[in-house]
């Protein structure tokens, strides 16, 4: 304005500042929100400033932050994503989301983002830590898997007995290890082995066809035809 006086460019400025107040005053409260531990509103605010300040890095891993607080990590994939492209050199972002990746059961997306990390850092502990255990837990899977193409069930059976050891703490790597564990069996026609597996996996996803269909099998092996 100083050098170039005008009265459209000065109600663009005072447009301009009057919003840069506002974005600053919604920064305030959104940092608020998240140290008293409400990430709804923090989330709420975020949206709003970043819907102008699209390339603000911070702000969008602040948001991830918050979709993490309220068991929303997918949510969470699409911040960091943007804040690893616009922060160079931000392994804490690519490690964020490899374990994001892998505590919702996608190994092999983990494994391809703890990899960028150790790119750009390969001494990064928390990063080569995390990529050690996905990595054998990932060479565990795609082992089991190549002998059920095989026909090796026993061979399969025993890998996936040890993808259960390799990770005890994420549920959803012992559930899908005892859902293949069960397909094997009713491929190797132990049904009862088999039904038992695979209504302990229904138990706890209801829905899950793989071993609907695994147990139908190994209900028709035991003439069981109205179950």
């Amino acid at each position: 304005l100083k050098s170039n006086p005008s009265n459209n460019e000065e109600k663009e400025a005072q447009t301009q500042l009057t919003k840069s107040d506002e974005l600053q005053r919604l920064h305030s409260q959104a940092l608020s929100a998240y140290q008293q531990e409400d990430y709804e509103a923090a989330i709420s605010l975020l949206d709003e400033i970043l819907a102008v300040c699209v390339w603000d890095a911070e702000l969008r891993e602040l948001r991830a932050e918050c979709y993490i607080k309220e068991g929303e990590p997918s949510k969470a994939i699409s911040d960091l994503k943007a804040a690893a492209k616009l922060k160079n050199d931000n392994t804490e972002a690519f490690y964020k989301i490899s374990k994001i990746y892998y505590q919702l059961g996608d190994h092999e997306l983990s494994l391809s983002e703890v990899r960028e990390c150790l790119k750009l850092d390969q001494d990064h502990k928390q990063c080569f830590s995390l990529y050690k255990q996905v990595k054998k837990l990932n060479k565990q899977i795609e082992s089991a898997e190549e002998f059920i193409r095989e026909g090796r069930y026993e061979d399969a059976i025993s890998k996936y007995d040890s993808v259960m050891k390799t990770e005890p703490e994420v549920a959803v790597y012992s559930t899908r290890a005892k859902e293949r564990i069960c397909h094997c069996l009713s491929k190797n026609q132990q049904a009862t082995e088999a039904i038992k597996l695979c209504t302990e996996v229904l138990q706890l996803e209801p829905t899950n066809v793989n071993a609907l269909k695994d147990r139908a099998e190994a209900y028709l092996l035991e003439d069981m035809y109205e179950e």
